[in-house]
């Protein structure tokens, strides 16, 4: 008996399928960190969402086998340079409401935390408000996001050393000031 050929039509429908659950499930894991990323940078959360927009945008026009294992990597870095190229074009950056970059919703549920944790988080949170706006950058980048240094590197065009160097300075500098905030 003789093996019938496949359907090319079905294959392209699956393939198509597949990828739109991949761009539907990365969209739904990133967004909300894309968007406090884009945030911080611009000091404006409409700005910030139309440039995660547009990086999703960007995406949507890239092959999942090229992204493989570094997507997150990608969107950060697109989003960075979209959100650099606003700013330029704007050619200033307005300062936001404290820690209004804060309140830009997530979309996963956050877990409870002591007050105890969340005073030393906004305690922290103020301090590196008051970083210069390199530190800032890679403080949130390794915290916030988890990158390492090495993708951190790329994502700011920085060599890892002065990742390393701008993330050292700035540890330092906010164990000393929180320290002495301590009674």
């Amino acid at each position: 008996m003789a093996e019938s050929p496949e359907n090319p039509h079905l294959k392209m429908e699956a393939t198509h399928d597949d990828h739109d659950s991949w761009l539907h499930a990365t969209v739904q894991q990133h967004q909300a960190a894309l968007t406090r990323y884009a945030a911080h940078l611009l000091r404006d959360p409409d700005r910030a969402r139309d440039v995660v927009q547009d990086t999703f945008v960007r995406l949507m026009a890239q092959s999942r086998a090229e992204l493989d294992g570094h997507v997150v990597e990608w969107l950060f870095t697109v989003c960075r340079h979209r959100a650099l190229d606003v700013a330029r074009k704007e050619g200033r950056m307005k300062s936001l409401a404290d820690h209004e970059a804060e309140h830009v919703p997530a979309t996963e549920p956050r877990p409870g935390r002591t007050l105890e944790q969340a005073e030393t988080q906004s305690a922290l949170l103020a301090l590196i408000d008051h970083l210069p706006p390199n530190q800032q950058e890679v403080i949130r980048l390794k915290f916030q996001q988890g990158f390492s240094y090495k993708e951190i590197s790329r994502i700011t065009q920085l060599s890892v050393t002065n990742v390393g160097f701008l993330i050292h300075t700035a540890v330092t500098r906010l164990r000393r000031e929180f320290a002495a905030q301590q009674p």
